[in-house]
This record gives C-alpha cells, structure tokens and sequence, in this order.
C-alpha cells in the first residue's frame, strides 16, 4: 500500500513536470513601418527635345573674283567683321595695267568716232547741194554709227577693267565672324579659290530632325495655332547642360523626309546677342508639345520596374499594400505621369517596396512634407523635364 502510494505520487510529478516544459508561442511580428505619399493630381506640360547642331544664320564663302597673288591679309581670324571691310588684297598690276591698255583702245576709238561725225557734219550739207552723191553721205553716216558701237563696246571693256582692279580688294559681303583664312600671302588665286567664309551668327540657326510622327503632330498644332510658328517658345540647352538665355521660334522644315532615318530636318532661329554661340555646337531644342490635364503623378521611386513591367505598392484605408501595375508617361522632375492604373487619392510606397507583401499590413509613414513639396512643383525649366 505504500509502494502503490509513492508510484502515484511520482506520476503526478511526471505530469506536471511535463506541462511546465512546453513554451507558449512567440507573438507574431509587427507589421513592416513604410514611407507613403499620396498621388498628385495637377495639369502636367509635356516637353520633348532634339538633338541639334548649330549653324550660322547666312554662310558666305569669300572667293576673289579676279586673278592674281594674294599680297596680305588685313582681317584678324575669328573676330567679327562688318559688310564692307577690308579683308584681303591681290596684286592689282595686271589688272592695271589691262585698264590702262582698254583706256588706250577707248581713246583710240573716240577719235575714229570723233572723225566720223566730222565726215557727216561736212557731208550734210554739201549732200543737200548736190554737191556728193547721197551714196557718200550715207557711208559717212554708217562709218560714225560704226564708230560709236566701237566706242559703247570700248567704254564697256574700261568699266570692266576698271571692276577687276576694285576687286583686287576683297571686302566682306555681309557682317559675321571671320573664319581662319585659307589661303596664305603669296599664293596665286582665281575665282575659284576660297579665302574665308563668313558666318552670320545672330541670330543663330538651330537644325534638328523630327520624326514622321512629330513631322505630323507639329502641322496639326500649328494648323490649330498659326500664331504658334511666330512666337518665342522654343529653348536651347548647350552642351554643359546650361540653358540659352534667349529663347527662339520655329523657322521651317525642310522640303522632304529623308528616307533613310525617317526624319524630316527642321530649322529654328534664336537671337545671340554677342555671338556666344558659333556654328557647329552641340545644343539640343526643347518645346513644350502639349498640357495633359488633371494627370496623375507619383514620385518617381515609387515605381518599381520587374521584367519588363512596372508596378507600384498601393496602401489602402485598411492600411493593407496592393502591388499594382502602371503604365507611366513622361517624367516631370523628379514625378513621374502615369497613364493607367492609379486613382486620386492613392497612397503609393515611396520607401519599404521590399517589405511589403501583396494583402499584407503595414504601418504607413507619411513622407516629409519638404521632400513632397519638391517633388510635386519640380520647376518645368529643368531639363530633365518630360524629355526624350
């Protein structure tokens, strides 16, 4: 009866022993913290930009237009020269010495001319008396119309010697930059050789191709707005990524499309007070195309590219996260437009996208209000602005 008791006994203890020895199960973790930012909802421009090359509004080649060596060159390469200046000069003793030579054939023929109208002054009236046969008369008359022709022919040869003894100076045709010369003192040039060219600078020329599409989107804008084509609203953004000062305007398109790229070359014009810029520069051509109203915009760390596609994390009232796929439009700063698959009023995940499991909760935060202020208003004149 005793033994029985303590077998009892220990069983008990066995048993209690063993519900002391079970651990009760960790409570689960909290939901992950994220950063959301609501969608904005604002009229959004959108700008495109082309890749452009600089050229001089009017390019004039400088040619003599006489033969001859070159004796010097009196304008400084590089520098601005007004229409008018000097800015060569040929060895003119050939050409002087053919005016003196033609001067010599006029002179002469004056004097045959001069005795022939003596011949018809003395015939005229002994004509008329009978005197000579009106035969005589007639060959004095044909004899000074002959002579004047030589002499119309002579003075003519004069005016053009004459010509080619000025053109021993070369002046600039128009004013612009003066490239570096390209023929040297002492060289024999004709009309065929190029001395310089001469680049009209300001108002400068801006070439960019369009594509067929955007050939087709401008006319349709500008048949809508004709005042479009004549207003200032096109910028320039040189090569160190500063903007032009000074905006410009459409000038024309080219007459066909090429057909190996596709594209139809098109011309802008911009004023450049100081000739900063010169032709050749790397610039490229910014326009604003079009307003989408009320668009949807979201910063652009909120999207999430995944082969191929791209999604957001939506945090709905519950505060529990849906993964959304979104199309997005242009950049807008540091915003991104998206065309489908987001409503006002949606909190997207800016920060935590790795934590975040579709249906899951999750403890939103707030985005600062500083960093939403500058992202919402990115200034429209940066360049990153809705680009191509």
């Amino acid at each position: 009866m005793k033994l029985s008791s303590v077998a009892g006994l220990g069983v008990v203890l066995a048993l209690a022993a063993g519900c002391h020895g079970k651990e009760a199960p960790p409570p689960p973790p909290p939901p992950p913290a994220v950063v959301v930012t609501p969608v904005v909802q604002r009229d959004v421009p959108v700008f495109q930009e082309w890749i452009g090359t600089t050229q001089g509004n009017v390019n004039a080649e400088i040619r003599p237009q006489a033969d001859g060596y070159l004796l010097r060159r009196v304008y400084t390469e590089g520098s601005f020269v007004n229409r008018g200046d000097l800015m060569f000069e040929i060895d003119a003793r050939q050409t002087q010495a053919q005016l003196q030579a033609v001067q010599g054939d006029l002179a002469e023929a004056q004097a045959q001319l001069a005795k022939a109208q003596q011949d018809v002054n003395r015939f005229r009236p002994l004509a008329a008396q009978k005197a000579i046969s009106q035969q005589e008369l007639d060959n004095a008359l044909s004899s000074a119309a002959a002579a004047k022709a030589v002499v119309d022919a002579r003075q003519a040869a004069v005016h053009q010697a004459r010509l080619n003894l000025g053109w021993s100076r070369v002046t600039a045709p128009i004013s612009g930059i003066a490239g570096a010369s390209q023929a040297q003192v002492g060289n024999l040039v004709s009309p065929s050789t190029v001395l310089a060219v001469v680049s009209q600078c300001d108002p400068i020329r801006v070439a960019y191709p369009l594509s067929e599409q955007e050939y087709l989107a401008l006319q349709e804008r500008l048949r809508q707005d004709p005042a479009a084509a004549r207003g200032d609203n096109l910028e320039l953004i040189l090569a160190n990524g500063s903007v032009f000062p000074h905006k410009g305007h459409l000038l024309f398109s080219d007459r066909q499309v090429d057909v190996k790229t596709g594209t139809i070359s098109t011309v802008a014009v911009f004023p450049n007070p100081g000739n900063l810029l010169r032709p050749g520069q790397y610039a490229k051509v910014r326009a604003m195309t079009e307003v989408k109203k009320a668009a949807l915009l979201v910063p652009q760390r909120a999207v999430n590219e995944l082969q191929g596609g791209f999604q957001v994390a939506v945090v709905g009232a519950d505060n529990k996260a849906e993964l959304r796929p979104v199309t997005p439009g242009v950049r807008v700063g540091t915003l991104w437009e998206i065309d489908s698959g987001l409503t006002p009023g949606d909190r997207v995940v800016v920060e935590g996208f790795s934590r975040v499991k579709a249906g899951a909760e999750v403890r939103p935060q707030e985005a600062p209000a500083e960093a939403a202020e500058v992202e919402t208003f990115a200034s429209p004149s940066s360049p990153t602005q809705g680009g191509k």
